[in-house]
């Protein structure tokens, strides 16, 4: 049986200095994340002690330690939610906590935008008049550069990684149909790209290979960073860096869903005989998303020809059979599963028989509405800088000027409790303990990060406090304990004993 999918999204925004275009963006986006960590009565800052992004999953970590450098002297804080907010490189990034459910986690994610919004309004603040900071829920800037949503999924540990791979593949190339950002026009060099109006994919254009380490040069489809911030003997953390930054919930809720769905088949050995390699994965990468029509073909290593839609349809029948035998418990105490399927199968039918019926539901469908519509209206061409401006007016944070806030979409989550989840863990992995340890003893706490907390007690040596397990330090675990202890001392005394 698969182990439960533990999982979340870590984003890495787009920044600008509107009325100063020319700002660093490192400072920035410093402060930004000062602007929203300083309005909290505490700050506890991130323990880089078990950072390891160096290591592969294939068996060998590079030479002279991680070789990936860590920004460990920019602004790094831990948030009572469980989260974690920080600058990486030259983006703020909001790092969700663990979650047990896909709809768990797009809740956490969103909530994750909310800190966003508030951070850019206590920034407006502080800056001088005619400026404000605004962040950006896209995955790149026009200049050739791109920043990663990333996706993490716990996965057993005997799994063999190349298992993984060989039936993720396809899947990870397929999905985009689904849970693509869109995004008028290309980034890719030459004349392929220069030909591109519109295309499925944010992140497309950037990946180079199939299997690799890197996550900001020589892009891999499947990344085999081996960091699992958990038990490394029985849990793996498969980091996923191909998915777009998403803004519709239900493309969220679905690329985390149908995710975790596949690799439970991986785990249970289910898809073995799917049969489908595709001949070129980075080719047939971009072809997909270059292709909004959804009527080309990619070539397999066995020469047949099959539409992203059919390999789609070939995951989610082995999906339904699957659930019927095995049941869906893997995602947690929530109806998640049985629904995840109904979506699926909707979506796929609804982009069968015509996509835009979908424009209330898919980022990509709902953006490529607006662009043609747009194009119809003012007789725009596919070079017309107007259409890039609608793009990124999509992904603007700013509530007032959000194009994607003016659109009918669909919602899955209530406005109420992604406020509450903005301050609040979720009860039901070691976030919890994190998170309510944070808001209750932070000035006993010296630094804490995924898989441990450090308590400063006040005397010699420094607590820490391991979290090895995702599914321990829960509220049904500690909560009790949590709630009767007056001290972070007492605390770590009952821990003890």
């Amino acid at each position: 049986m698969p182990i439960p999918k533990v999982l979340g999204i870590e984003t890495e925004y787009g920044i600008v200095v509107a009325g100063a275009p020319e700002a660093n963006p490192i400072t920035t986006s410093s402060t930004l994340i000062n602007a929203y960590v300083s309005s909290l009565a505490d700050r506890v800052e991130w323990d880089f002690v078990d950072e390891s992004p160096g290591v592969d999953a294939r068996g060998f970590a590079l030479e002279g330690g991680s070789g990936i450098e860590l920004d460990t002297h920019l602004v790094n804080a831990v948030l009572t939610n469980g989260a974690r907010l920080y600058v990486d490189h030259a983006h703020p990034e909001y790092s969700s906590p663990e979650c047990i459910s896909p709809s768990q986690a797009l809740l956490y994610d969103k909530a994750g935008e909310e800190v966003v919004i508030r951070a850019m309004a206590n920034a407006k603040r502080m800056l001088p008049s005619g400026q404000e900071i605004v962040a950006y829920k896209n995955n790149s800037d026009r200049k050739g550069n791109s920043y990663g949503c990333h996706e993490n999924y716990l996965v057993d540990r005997d799994v063999p990684f190349q298992k993984i791979v060989s039936e993720l593949v396809p899947f990870f190339v397929t999905r985009q149909i689904i849970i693509g950002a869109g995004k008028v026009g290309s980034e890719f060099p030459g004349k392929a790209g220069s030909k591109v109006a519109f295309q499925l994919s944010q992140r497309a254009d950037f990946f180079e290979e199939e299997v690799g380490l890197e996550t900001t040069l020589k892009r891999p489809i499947i990344n085999t960073r081996d960091e699992p911030h958990s038990d490394g003997q029985r849990f793996r953390r498969l980091h996923v860096i191909l998915g777009d930054a998403n803004l519709s919930e239900t493309s969220t809720w679905l690329k985390l869903g149908l995710t975790a769905i596949v690799l439970a088949m991986i785990e249970d050995g289910f898809l073995q005989d799917l049969k489908i390699e595709l001949a070129d994965s980075v080719t047939s990468l971009r072809e997909i998303s270059w292709d909004p029509t959804l009527t080309g073909t990619v070539l397999l290593r066995d020469g047949r020809r099959l539409r992203a839609l059919e390999i789609q349809q070939a995951y989610l029948e082995h999906a339904l059979e699957h659930a019927e035998h095995y049941g869906m418990e893997y995602l947690g105490n929530s109806t998640d599963g049985p629904a995840l399927l109904r979506e699926w199968e909707r979506v796929l039918a609804a982009l069968e028989h015509d996509p835009m019926t979908l424009a209330d539901s898919l980022d990509w469908v709902a953006k490529w509405q607006v662009v043609q519509g747009y194009q119809q209206r003012h007789g725009a061409d596919k070079q017309d800088p107007r259409l890039a401006a609608i793009d990124l007016q999509y992904h603007d944070m700013r509530p007032e000027k959000s194009l994607f806030r003016r659109l009918p979409m669909r919602r899955i989550l209530d406005d109420t409790d992604v406020k509450a989840a903005v301050t609040n863990p979720p009860p039901d992995t070691r976030a919890y303990f994190r998170g309510t340890c944070l808001a209750r003893f932070p000035g006993s706490i010296a630094a804490a990060n995924w898989d441990s907390i450090i308590f400063d007690l006040g005397t010699d040596p420094l607590r820490r406090v391991p979290m090895m397990d995702p599914l321990r330090g829960t509220e049904g675990h500690v909560g009790e304990l949590l709630r009767r202890v007056k001290s972070a001392a007492e605390l770590v005394e009952a821990l003890g004993s």
